[in-house]
């Protein structure tokens, strides 16, 4: 047997893991110079991994074929990529205070599986796109948004709970103003519960930012327990992030 001979493990199938290797990379790479949780290694062994999954699929169980009598389904192991990568992806996906992270990390992961199965499956052109529409999403959608939201100021309420008798109050404000963000309605209620001590405030922003990255700074200052928004109905809803 040689690398010329079609068992499936010739220089096409060796080109083909190169591919996945190389795009993977590349998005990989994005991940990595954004410092997220899952980087370069990550996404580049998801996607190695995700094609030779495809290829022995492919080429692995040939010599336990018999016509009429052994047949199988090489997509099945492709189905089961696509489930399986959700156990990597759930765990790049964590809450803290009220603030979900790691969605769009988890996701590319998704993607980078993707593009892996693709390359093995002799499918490198929709691969090579889709790595293209990877990058027009992360780098060319965040300023499209900026612009939309700039024609059109939002308004949104943003509910904050924090400790009380500890200045938390001013310092919440402080960033929503140098946000960008104009304050309207506020309203607070102290809980009624000595122990805990906490703060409820009720406060109606309107600006151009985003306000998941209101959210992402209020979250992160000392004494806030929790950040959410909720929208005209008073319906809570929690805030996503990269």
């Amino acid at each position: 047997m040689t690398l010329f001979e079609p068992t499936g493990q010739g220089w096409t199938q060796i080109l083909e893991l190169l591919i996945a290797l190389v795009l993977c990379s590349l998005i990989g790479l994005e991940r990595q110079i954004k410092q997220k949780s899952a980087g370069l290694r990550t996404h580049t062994l998801v996607g190695l991994g995700s094609a030779l999954f495809v290829l022995f699929s492919k080429y692995g169980f040939a010599d336990v074929l018999a016509e009429g009598r052994v047949v199988l389904d090489p997509s099945r192991v492709a189905a089961q990529i696509v489930s399986g990568i959700g156990f990597i992806g759930g765990g790049l996906i964590f809450v803290r205070r009220d603030v979900v992270r790691g969605l769009t990390t988890a996701a590319v992961v998704w993607v980078s599986a993707a593009v892996g199965c693709a390359s093995a499956a002799g499918l490198p052109l929709l691969a090579a796109v889709v790595t293209g529409a990877h990058f027009l999403v992360v780098y060319g959608y965040p300023p499209m948004v900026r612009i939309l939201m700039k024609a059109r100021p939002s308004s949104t309420v943003v509910r904050v709970r924090y400790a009380d008798s500890r200045g938390v109050l001013r310092v919440v404000l402080g960033i929503a103003t140098g946000a960008g963000f104009t304050i309207g309605d506020l309203s607070t209620r102290r809980d009624e519960d000595p122990l805990t001590g906490g703060v409820d405030v009720r406060i109606r922003v309107t600006g151009t930012t985003p306000v998941h990255e209101l959210v992402s700074s209020l979250s992160e200052v000392d004494g806030v327990y929790s950040v959410r928004t909720e929208d005209d109905d008073a319906d809570e809803e929690e805030e996503e992030t990269d």
